[in-house]
């Protein structure tokens, strides 16, 4: 696989346009982007990582252990997924299509990400999918914007000890659509997609290489406010490389219709799980018996 720094190309290219932006005659952007004034989230971001893979709480083991508060009706789901991937199928992970993992999955951070603070944006950076966008210029819920996978982000700057410089980026999401899961095992969101994000975002006080994301998930699957306390490292290295990634490359999963199917090494679709039907073959010419 072959690297490139093109997440610092992006992180530059937002940092010129809403530089730009700023100093254009807008009554919500500040007259002078003051950056001592924000704090310093630069550089590559991953997750501390404990045990187990992407998952929701990092603290915990994924798949049933991450004990999460679902409904009955979401949990009788998430078993049925759960059962399907011990056959080989996907159960309710939805990525291996290439569909984006969206909130929260995307913000679990294990193939890193890059936090670009802006006058009126802040922007998360991803090795993997396209950025999130944090609005943080005063704005209001729009009317009618388009559902999206990581959905619609308004945050507000907050200085929490009088300083002068801000500590935290409180965060609310809403507009989103789905199927969405919050991690690979296919622990499943509402199909309503009514899903109300609340976050926290600042540096941690013992070690300013850590950065918190407080994320609060309240959602019809769940039974109550589910609240995780993310928390990513900064990569030391003043010259990191990142990977350049494409979900559609080398990508083993073939669906047809509503089934998954295996691209085998010699390039021979091959079922996905036990006794699984092969794919209908009659706009193809048959073999003469």
């Amino acid at each position: 696989m072959r690297y490139r720094s093109l997440i610092g190309a992006v992180a530059l290219a937002l940092l010129c346009i809403d530089g730009a932006h700023a100093q254009s005659a807008s009554k919500d952007a500040p007259a002078k982007y003051d950056a001592a004034r924000y704090p310093d989230w630069s550089g590559p971001m991953r997750w501390i990582q404990t045990r187990g893979g992407n998952r929701y709480d990092q603290y915990k083991p994924p798949g049933r252990g991450q004990e999460p508060p679902l409904t009955a009706e979401y949990q009788a789901l998430f078993e049925a997924g759960l059962k399907d991937q011990a056959e080989g199928g996907q159960g309710n992970n939805q990525t291996y299509s290439c569909l984006p993992g969206g909130m929260p999955r995307d913000m679990a951070g294990n193939q890193g990400l890059e936090i670009v603070v802006t006058p009126k944006a802040t922007h998360v950076i991803f090795v993997q999918t396209v950025p999130r966008r944090i609005y943080t210029d005063g704005r209001d819920w729009p009317a009618n914007a388009d559902p999206s996978y990581f959905g619609y982000s308004i945050g507000r700057w907050i200085d929490e000890d009088g300083d002068g410089r801000y500590d935290v980026l409180e965060v609310e999401t809403r507009g989103f659509k789905g199927p969405r899961a919050f991690d690979p095992a296919g622990l499943p969101l509402a199909f309503d997609n009514r899903s109300i994000f609340k976050e926290r975002f600042y540096l941690d006080k013992a070690d300013p290489n850590i950065l918190h994301d407080e994320m609060t998930v309240i959602d019809n699957a769940l039974t109550r406010p589910w609240t995780v306390d993310k928390k990513y490292v900064r990569n030391p290295n003043p010259r990191p490389n990142w990977p350049e990634y494409y979900c559609g490359e080398r990508n083993a999963q073939v669906l047809i219709g509503k089934q998954n199917y295996f691209l085998s090494g010699d390039d021979m679709l091959m079922p996905a799980r036990k006794n699984q039907p092969p794919p209908d073959l009659r706009y193809f010419k048959q073999p003469q018996k």
